[in-house]
């Protein structure tokens, strides 16, 4: 099977932006209230490397939000 470069590079490029949506959406539940716009966003920046890698560090450095349903903090009983 012959490939050429350009195919090669556009499969590797592909192949990168589907793992940044991938990271994204597991940051996205942790970070965010909307995973999926997260991933979809993630998804365009891997097209261009250097603003998916600036994207995936802005969601590392996000505050995690706290979900009201496992909050075991507050006793209500």
């Amino acid at each position: 099977m012959n490939l050429n470069a350009t195919l090669m590079g556009q499969v590797i490029i592909l192949i990168f932006a589907i793992g940044i949506a991938i990271i994204s959406f597991y940051l996205g539940k942790r970070k965010t209230t909307t995973p999926i716009l997260a991933s979809v966003l993630g998804f365009i920046s891997g097209f261009f490397p250097p603003l998916a890698l600036i994207y995936l560090i802005a969601l590392v450095l996000k505050k995690e939000i706290r979900e009201l349903d496992n909050d075991h903090s507050r006793s209500n009983v």
